[in-house]
């Protein structure tokens, strides 16, 4: 199971493996913490896409798009998520304010997709 949750919550046990799929630190959040198992940084999207995409809703879908055809591209870096995410609970972090538009919530339905 892959679940995501914001950086910001509080640290459970249910939590499972927790890994860190932002580019960027989250503002203000400890390492200790965070309690993250892995930064994956290599899974975010580009520097480039993050920045076009400002979190802007109207923007969404093709946001999904863009960043589907980054994951497609860049298997590697997710594949360890999609791997242990089969014999464990798996929590992707973010720290993104919106907790409809970010990029947990694309890799999510990007991985869940290819279980």
């Amino acid at each position: 199971m892959i679940a995501i949750k914001r950086a910001y919550e509080k640290v459970e046990a249910a939590d499972g493996t927790r890994i860190l799929v932002d580019r960027v630190w989250p503002r203000g959040v400890t390492k200790e913490a965070l309690h993250a198992d892995m930064w994956l940084k290599e899974v975010a999207p580009s520097t480039a896409l993050r920045k076009w995409f400002g979190h802007d809703p109207d923007k969404w879908k093709e946001f999904q798009r863009k960043y589907n055809a980054e994951l497609k591209d860049n298997v590697d870096a997710w594949k360890s998520i999609l791997t242990a995410s089969r014999n464990k609970h798996v929590t992707l972090l973010y720290g993104a304010r919106d907790s409809e538009h970010n990029n947990a919530v694309a890799l999510q339905a990007y991985l869940q997709k290819r279980h």
